[in-house]
């Protein structure tokens, strides 16, 4: 029979409803639904475009803008830990730093004579065997210590040797017999793979518990040969010395310095801290804050800083141990170690040396900025130093505890751990081998030390500029040097040779104190406006949008799946339950799976929830009504017929 014209709408309107998301029976309906409904333009044009070129075209926009969006987040995100670098400059009272001056040869020759009589002959007698250089009949004075007998056996087990022309055999020193020679070869200053070299000379180092495994060590110059081998041996004398005596025998604050000014004020040596170093023997610190109080400076220029005339006495200097002539300086925070050997610099004599200084403090950000350490505490290495962390402090910290493990002693140039020793060839026969062997592996940077120290992350820095002028000059270094002379008093009786001399200025070019910090480039407020530019640029989309598409595509759409997996393993338990009991398909069974679904059967019109709870199409063909259509509401097409009053009003 024909439907009522109300209840045909109504049936028109049911079957055009909109579906409203986790409602839709299948994925497509539901992206169909989100597509027409969001705030996103893209996703709209692409449902709502006619023809099938205008609409691949907004899928391929829509789809670079979505793919656009991903990259500039992600960037964004990776670069969210970056640093911005600022300096400022501020002009202030500026403190001063402590000034480290040692002299460059770390022990009065005269005194340590006893100690090195053995090994200066051992040298002597080399460069007469090798050079040809004699120093005439003049006997080295032989010492009645106990240290007399220390070198005999040991300059027989190391000798200096020296190579023939492309050939495994060398020239022994000791006793001027020729033997063969196995190992690897090291060079140790020089680039030439070639070891035949007819005027190399060089050492070999033999481990103790096995013989045929040697180190060559090969030197292009006599000089670097003759130097390295002596420094292997005076390493092993010193080690045996103790501190005390070692203290006894380098310079006191009396000999080394003559005269001091500070701030225009005349200071002595208790203003100088003495520090020992096993490589520079006694060194003193000028303003080294021991005491609590750290100088400061309020005027800038060489007459304002310090103001030191050393005295280095050079006929006091060990020919073989040092080349040079003067004293080394280094300028160094309060809590700072100072590394005289590796960045110190040298001050010459007869001459007055001006070290203007420009101070800088930076600080840069620890992770995940950047990865420096703030206290060194987070690095699992031991400071041995007793200072403040440094890089250097790290690397020579992990060198000597690699020493202690490997070698079971510890380097002489470096501080002691607990419970260890220094290295000596009468206690550990085997340590020179092991730590050439060591070293080479550090600066290969195999021991893994320079992966654990870190930079850290706050330091102060005073730049040096160095400028020289003669001194004293020709006219007045009679006087200058006959009142110095005074000065010094009875410990010389002679008048002092300018070359004993040098005259030190270390002062603040300027007080402005330059800080560079890095600070944060991006903050959570940056982070998300940078995204929110983004989504609006691309996707004309806000933070409501970006929940939209997580509630459509992971909530709705799961919901949706599970849906579907819970009515087919509900069906399928059922069918395995029917099968058992052996029984046909109840009327129930059929009625729920076909068009008289009992939820239709009520009076009422119907919901678009009713229609819902419809079952979704089974495997076996069953009578079924046909699944709704959602397509837009378009109402005018219920009233296709004009009524006939509304004709008589247009012609009215």
């Amino acid at each position: 029979g024909a439907m009522a014209p109300g209840k045909k709408i109504t049936a028109r309107i049911k079957r055009t409803l909109p579906v409203k998301g986790p409602q839709a029976p299948t994925l497509s309906e539901l992206m169909r639904w989100y597509c027409l409904n969001t705030n996103t333009h893209g996703c709209r044009r692409i449902v709502v475009s006619r023809g099938r070129l205008r609409r691949f075209i907004w899928i391929l926009l829509t789809l670079s803008a979505v793919g656009l969006i991903l990259w500039q987040c992600a960037e964004l995100l990776l670069n969210y830990y970056s640093a911005s670098v600022s300096v400022t400059v501020q002009f202030q009272k500026l403190p001063f730093p402590a000034v480290t001056i040692c002299n460059i040869n770390p022990y009065k020759y005269s005194s340590m004579k006893d100690y090195l009589s053995e090994l200066d002959k051992e040298t002597k007698k080399a460069l007469e065997t090798f050079y040809g250089f004699s120093e005439g009949k003049s006997k080295v004075r032989r010492s009645v210590n106990e240290w007399n007998s220390t070198g005999n056996d040991f300059f027989k087990q190391i000798p200096l040797l020296k190579f023939e022309d492309f050939s495994k055999t060398a020239t022994d020193l000791h006793s001027g017999q020729k033997r063969k020679i196995e190992g690897s070869v090291f060079h140790k200053d020089s680039s030439i793979v070639n070891s035949g070299d007819s005027n190399d000379i060089g050492f070999q180092l033999c481990d103790a518990n096995n013989s045929s495994d040697c180190a060559l060590y090969t030197f292009s110059s006599g000089v670097n040969a003759i130097q390295e081998w002596y420094k292997l041996h005076y390493m092993n004398i010193m080690a045996q010395i103790p501190l005390e005596t070692k203290e006894k025998l380098s310079y006191s604050a009396d000999d080394l310095l003559l005269t001091c000014f500070f701030d225009g004020l005349s200071c002595d040596k208790r203003h100088f801290t003495r520090f020992h170093h096993p490589l520079h023997g006694n060194c003193y610190t000028f303003n080294s804050g021991e005491n609590g109080t750290i100088l400061s400076t309020s005027t800038g220029g060489s007459e304002y800083g310090l103001q030191v005339v050393l005295y280095i006495d050079e006929a006091d200097y060990n020919p073989f141990l040092v080349t040079s002539t003067g004293a080394k300086i280094i300028v160094h925070d309060q809590n700072e170690y100072p590394f005289i050997e590796d960045i110190g610099t040298e001050i010459e004599t007869a001459a007055a040396t001006s070290i203007g200084m420009h101070f800088t403090r930076s600080r840069k950000l620890s992770k995940p900025y950047s990865d420096c350490t703030e206290t060194g505490a987070d690095i699992p290495v031991e400071n041995l130093y007793n200072k403040s962390y440094s890089l250097q402090i790290c690397l020579h910290s992990c060198f000597q505890k690699a020493m202690v493990d490997s070698c079971g002693c510890a380097q002489y140039a470096q501080p002691l751990p607990a419970g260890a020793e220094y290295c000596n060839y009468k206690k550990n026969p085997n340590w020179m081998y092991c730590y050439y062997r060591l070293h080479e592996k550090f600066v290969k940077e195999q021991l893994g030390c320079q992966q654990i120290c870190k930079d850290a992350c706050s330091f102060k820095e005073w730049a040096l500029t160095t400028s020289i002028a003669q001194w004293p000059s020709t006219v007045s270094e009679d006087w200058m040097l006959r009142v110095l002379s005074w000065d010094k008093g009875q410990k010389i009786n002679k008048k002092l040779n300018k070359t004993d001399l040098a005259n030190l200025m270390v002062f603040y070019k300027d007080l402005n104190e330059r800080f560079i910090s890095e600070n944060p480039a991006n903050t959570l407020v940056i982070l998300l406006s940078n995204f929110g530019g983004q989504l609006g640029l691309w996707m004309s989309c806000s933070v409501v949008c970006v929940i939209e598409i997580v509630e459509v595509f992971f909530i709705d759409s799961l919901s949706i799946v599970m849906r579907r997996q819970w009515q087919k393993a509900k069906k399928w338990w059922n069918d395995r339950k029917r099968d058992r009991s052996g029984k046909p398909p109840q009327a129930g069974d059929l009625e729920r799976q076909g068009h008289d679904n009992p939820v239709c059967i009520d009076e009422d019109l119907p919901t678009f929830n009713t229609a819902l709870r419809l079952p979704l199409p089974q495997d076996n063909p069953l009578p079924r009504t046909p699944p709704p259509n959602y397509s837009t509401l378009r109402l005018e097409t219920a009233f296709t017929e004009q009524l006939p009053d509304t004709l008589e009003v247009g012609q009215h």
